[in-house]
């Protein structure tokens, strides 16, 4: 699961917390946090979903770990709050959907599982952007848009992961209007990125603002134009071998319009990608092209027709 490197620095933390409780172990802690936290490539790059969804939740409990003993980290705040949202939706949120119609009371503890995990996430990428912004936090709730207008380019990767952990948990708590009204923030830090850094993770803002215009409060225009240029931009930032803003398209758009056939059309063309493609892309794409299945195999329920 790690590298040699990894290894060998999760040995010397151990070594120094046996030997003293000073800066070496500080800095172990560090190195190792800095190793965890550019080590994603690991995962995102592995052909065998089953195999990370194992691991996942050890290294995700390890960054923990890290974080109680050195909790300003930025960089393990950042890959805290990724690892949590993608392990929610990869492995929780799409069991609880695919179980939905089999499976009604096991899809829904499920889901309340992926909406604390999604809080969880939030939690960490609100306590990184802090560390810049002491009071982010607070002043996120009393004042978003301000709030979000004092982060930089630097903070692209915080914003956008609270963003998306936030967002996914206002869409798992149909049952709580607290948490629904709470959808400004998410607009704030979203738009926020796509201001400062609209090519982050090859296009991951714009593919989800596809799903988000939709239901944006107060959006000028058509909200289905909006989600379509979103949707092409993605499309030109990824290169055309991501999957996910071809189903989000597909799910969010040719559901609502009722366009069978481009729904249709979308999620072949997104099984049709090649996970080897772009390596890095890899798991995420394997766990797109999961859900085009699923989606696919419901087409009789998602369409009048």
């Amino acid at each position: 699961m790690f590298s040699t490197r990894t290894s060998t620095l999760l040995a010397a933390v151990l070594l120094t917390g046996g030997l003293c409780g000073c800066s070496i172990k500080r800095v172990a802690i560090n190195k190792l946090g800095n190793a965890l936290a550019d080590g994603g490539t690991t995962f995102a790059s592995d052909d065998d979903e089953e195999f990370v969804r194992d691991a996942v939740p050890f290294s995700l409990k390890l960054m923990e770990s890290l974080l109680a003993e050195s909790p300003k980290h930025r960089g393990l705040l950042t890959a805290t709050a990724s690892g949590f949202t993608q392990y929610a939706f990869a492995w929780l949120q799409e069991d609880a959907d695919e179980l939905e119609d089999t499976d009604l009371a096991r899809s829904r503890e499920l889901r309340r599982r992926a909406r604390r995990m999604y809080f969880r996430a939030r939690d960490y990428g609100i306590r990184g952007l802090e560390t810049r912004h002491p009071g982010f936090g607070v002043s996120l709730r009393s004042n978003p848009r301000a709030a979000a207008m004092g982060a930089t380019k630097t903070d692209a990767a915080l914003l956008y992961w609270t963003a998306a952990a936030w967002g996914a948990a206002i869409s798992n708590s149909k049952e709580y209007p607290d948490t629904i009204a709470e959808q400004p923030m998410v607009e704030a830090l979203i738009d926020r990125v796509l201001e400062l850094n609209e090519a982050f993770g090859d296009g991951s803002v714009h593919t989800f603002l596809i799903a988000y215009e939709g239901s944006r409060p107060g959006g000028r225009g058509d909200p289905t134009l909006r989600a379509r240029e979103h949707y092409t931009r993605a499309m030109q930032l990824s290169g055309g071998v991501e999957a996910s803003p071809l189903v989000s398209l597909a799910e969010n758009i040719s559901v609502t319009k009722q366009d069978r056939k481009e729904f249709t059309t979308l999620l072949q063309q997104a099984l049709a990608i090649d996970p080897d493609a772009r390596p890095a892309l890899r798991l995420e794409n394997l766990v797109m092209q999961r859900r085009a299945r699923w989606l696919l195999e419901r087409a009789d329920k998602l369409f009048l027709d």
